[in-house]
C-alpha cells in the first residue's frame, strides 16, 4: 500500500508516491516549465531532410520540433510480393510549408528539440482514444486471454456508430479491466468531445497555435497514478483541492474518494522527511544502510553507477560481504533511477562477484526492483566485464537537470585548477604577451589564492620573469574572480 502527497505553489507542483515511510517515485512540474508531451499543435513544415528521413516542425516552440518517418501517421504501405510493409520515403509524405496536425511523443531535453507524431492520441481515465485508427487495444498488464477478449467484445459494442461514420481506435489501460460499461461509456464519450474539439480548433487557428493541452501534474495524479494501492492523496491547498475535487469526481470517481486536504501546520513535505529525500537525490553519492554505498555520475551519454562496500565488512566472508551489498545496492539503485528520472544508457558497476549463483540472485533482484518501475526498462545480463547495460525510457529531463545548473566555477567539470597551475598559466601568458606587445608594465588581476601564491610560493619565478623581459610585473586581487580566471593588463 502506498500514500500520495502533494504539495501545490502558484508556481509548481511537486508530488511524492510513499511506500512503507519512505519515497519510491517523485514528479516536479512547474508553471513555467510544464512539459509538453501530449499537446497538440498546428505545425508548419520548415524543412525536410531526406538523408535523414525525417523533417523540422515550427510549432511556435523555442526551437523547431523534430518529425520522424517512422511517426508519421499512414506512412507505409502493404508489400503483397514479399508480405511486408514498406516505408515511404518522407519526402513523398510532406512538405516545406505544408501544414499538419503533430502531438509531442518527446520533450525538448538539452540541446534537443522535441519529437513529435502525426499519430495523435488522446489519454482518459481508462482508455486512450486514437482517432485516426479503428483498432481496439488492450494494455499487456490486463492478464488472462479471456478477460481480454471479453473487454475487446464489449468495446467493439461500445464504440460501434450508428451513422456509419469511422468509431476511432482505442487502447484499453490497466484500470478499465473492471471497469463497467457505463465508466468506459463515459470515457468513450468524453474523449470523442475532446477530439472534435481539437479538430474545430484545427481548422479555425493558424499554424503554430496550440490545439490541445494534456492535463496538469496534479489531475495526472489522479488519472494515472492511483490505483487499489493506493491509501489517500493528501493536497495541501484548499484551492487546488476544489479543483482536483470537481475534477475526480467528473472523470475519476474512484480517486476523488482518496482525495484529502492537509491542515496541519507542518509543510506536507515534512511528514516524511521528503525535502532531505531529494537533497540526497541530487548527490553524486548514496550512502546504503549496510555501510556500503552507491556513487551515481550522469553525462550526456549514459548514466554510470558504481557500487562499493564501504565500511561493511559484517558478514562471515568476502564474498557474502560482496553479495549482500550487492543485493542491498539492486534495491537502491532501482529507486534512485525513479526518484532522479534518469533515462537512455545506464551502466551499473556491481562489486566483482566470483559465484555464479550469486550474479543470478543479484541479477534477479534488481530486475524484480525494476519492475515496479512505470517507465519502460530493459536490462540485459553481466557483460564479459562484469558491467550490468541497461534502458530507461527518457521522456522528460532528468531531477538533477530540473533543479540544477552547471557550476559556473568548474563549468561543469566537477573540480578546478589549482592555485599554482594558474599561477604557471598567467607566467606563461606573460611571456606570450611580452612577445608581441612593448607595454611599460604588465598588471595580474586574479583570485585571492593565486595573487598569495605569486608573492610567496612563486615570487622567485615572478621576479626571475620580469628580469627576463625587462618589465615589471604588478599584482591586484580581483574578490569577485573564480579560482581559474585571471585578465593580464597592459599598462
Amino acid at each position: 500500500m502506498h500514500d500520495i502527497l502533494i504539495n501545490w505553489t502558484p508556481q509548481e507542483t511537486r508530488v511524492a508516491l510513499i511506500e512503507n515511510g519512505a519515497v519510491q517515485d517523485l514528479h516536479i512540474e512547474r508553471a513555467l516549465e510544464r512539459g509538453l508531451v501530449g499537446n497538440v499543435y498546428l505545425g508548419k513544415v520548415a524543412r525536410v531532410l531526406p538523408g535523414m528521413q525525417s523533417a523540422f516542425i515550427d510549432v511556435g516552440l523555442e526551437r523547431a520540433a523534430f518529425l520522424h518517418v517512422a511517426d508519421l501517421h499512414g506512412g507505409s504501405h502493404h508489400n503483397p510480393k514479399h508480405d511486408v510493409a514498406v516505408q515511404v520515403p518522407i519526402e513523398r509524405q510532406v512538405f516545406e510549408g505544408q501544414t499538419l496536425m503533430v502531438q509531442v511523443i518527446k520533450d525538448p531535453i538539452g540541446s534537443k528539440g522535441a519529437r513529435l507524431s502525426t499519430q495523435v492520441s488522446i489519454a482518459g481515465r481508462m482508455l486512450v482514444f486514437l482517432p485516426q485508427d479503428t483498432h481496439i487495444g488492450i494494455s499487456q498488464k490486463i492478464g488472462s486471454a479471456e478477460a481480454r477478449e471479453q473487454l475487446r467484445s464489449r468495446m467493439q459494442t461500445l464504440t460501434a456508430t450508428t451513422d456509419g461514420s469511422s468509431p476511432g481506435g482505442f487502447i484499453l489501460r490497466t484500470n478499465a479491466e473492471d471497469a463497467t460499461d457505463a465508466e468506459l461509456s463515459d470515457d468513450i464519450a468524453y474523449l470523442r468531445k475532446a477530439w472534435a474539439a481539437i479538430r474545430s480548433q484545427g481548422l479555425a487557428k493558424p499554424p503554430g497555435a496550440l490545439l490541445h493541452e494534456d492535463l496538469n501534474l496534479a489531475e495526472r495524479v489522479l488519472r494515472d497514478m492511483v490505483n487499489d494501492k493506493t491509501q489517500t492523496i493528501r493536497i495541501d491547498s484548499k484551492l487546488q483541492y476544489d479543483d482536483l475535487k470537481a475534477f475526480g469526481e467528473a472523470f475519476a470517481p474512484s480517486s476523488a474518494a482518496k482525495l484529502e486536504l492537509y491542515k496541519g501546520e507542518r509543510p506536507i513535505f515534512d511528514l516524511f522527511g521528503i525535502e532531505e529525500e531529494i537533497a540526497r537525490a541530487l548527490a553524486r553519492r548514496v550512502d546504503l544502510k549496510s555501510g556500503g554505498y552507491l556513487i551515481i555520475d550522469q553525462t550526456e551519454a549514459l548514466t554510470t553507477v558504481d557500487v562499493n562496500t564501504g565500511g561493511f565488512v559484517g558478514a562471515r566472508n568476502f564474498d557474502d560481504t560482496i553479495f549482500k551489498t550487492n543485493l542491498e545496492a539492486a534495491g537502491a539503485i532501482a529507486r534512485q533511477l525513479r526518484l532522479r528520472n534518469l533515462g537512455g544508457i545506464i551502466i551499473v558497476d556491481f562489486i566483482d562477484m566470483v559465484r555464479d549463483e550469486h550474479r543470478s540472485s543479484v541479477l534477479h533482484e534488481f530486475r524484480k526492483q525494476l519492475a515496479r518501475d512505470r517507465t519502460k526498462v530493459s536490462v540485459s545480463g553481466f557483460s564479459q566485464l562484469g558491467l550490468v547495460e541497461m534502458t530507461r525510457k527518457r521522456t522528460r529531463e532528468s531531477l538533477a537537470h530540473m533543479l540544477c545548473q552547471p557550476c559556473p566555477t568548474c563549468e561543469g567539470r566537477g573540480q578546478v585548477k589549482t592555485a599554482r597551475s594558474v599561477c604557471y598559466d598567467v607566467l606563461r601568458e606573460i611571456l606570450r604577451e611580452a612577445r608581441q606587445f612593448n607595454p611599460k608594465e604588465f598588471r595580474v588581476i586574479a583570485s585571492a589564492a593565486v595573487v598569495e601564491m605569486l608573492l610567496d610560493e612563486e615570487s622567485q619565478h615572478l621576479a626571475g620573469l620580469s628580469d627576463f623581459i625587462g618589465k615589471p610585473i604588478s599584482l591586484s586581487t580581483e574578490p569577485s574572480f573564480s579560482p581559474e580566471h585571471y585578465d593580464i593588463v597592459l599598462m
